[in-house]
């Protein structure tokens, strides 16, 4: 059975860029690496509620500032009235990592949401814990894409579907979506979904454009 690779790791340095910017002494590596793990595993609880669909990381050289630019498709559920609720968010992070760390967030509204894969994968994952039929949720993810800033979409949905006995993966592709192009602008999602009959697992693939850069010899 053939092993699919990751498609963002698989651009990285080419189409896409690394979510974490950040160095440190060998010694420090593995828990800096750890407090990241915890940051992103509390801001994505807040995901579905926040609509996040990206968490980017930069330290300086100490590693005791922190820069968390966190993008979202609802702002203010994070930003809420004058900002009270990052010094929330913030306060909540640091009683997980060590205390001389200072956080500073910043919070990025999504320009356009039918063109982000997190927040399509968000609405079908929100349809099929509504007991909504499952090619209907897919159809439901793909009209959301009809948008001149996407060129493909591809949505698929494993599991126990309509509550079948056997676990099997159906999926719908519109337009084209060549995930072996590295030129291929491509964003990627995966989320789950917990319904009556077990977890469901959501995955989906924009192809929104070609980038080719120029290189030089």
């Amino acid at each position: 059975m053939g092993q699919k690779t990751h498609p963002l790791g698989f651009r990285l340095g080419i189409t896409q860029e690394h979510r974490a910017a950040w160095y440190a002494d060998f010694k420090q590596y593995s828990n800096l690496l750890e407090e990241d793990d915890k940051i992103r595993t509390y801001l994505n609880k807040l995901a579905k509620l926040a609509s996040i669909s990206n968490i980017h990381i930069n330290r300086n050289g100490l590693g005791d500032q922190i820069e968390l630019n966190i993008e979202t498709g609802r702002p203010g559920v994070l930003v809420g009235d004058n900002g009270s609720k990052i010094k929330t968010l913030a306060a909540n992070i640091k009683k997980f990592i060590p205390n001389d760390r200072q956080i500073t967030i910043n919070v990025i509204e999504v320009e356009n949401a039918n063109s982000n894969a997190s927040l399509i994968a968000d609405l079908v994952v929100q349809q099929l814990e509504d007991r909504v039929a499952f090619r209907r949720a897919i159809r439901e993810g793909l009209k959301c894409s009809q948008d001149n800033a996407v060129n493909g979409i591809k949505i698929q949905v494993s599991g126990r579907l309509n509550g079948a006995e056997m676990a099997r993966s159906e999926w719908i592709r519109e337009g084209r979506v060549p995930l072996q192009t590295l030129r291929a602008d491509i964003d990627y999602a995966t989320k789950e979904a917990n319904t009556i009959y077990g977890v469901l697992g959501v995955k989906v693939w924009l192809f929104k454009n070609e980038i080719i850069k120029n290189i030089k010899k």
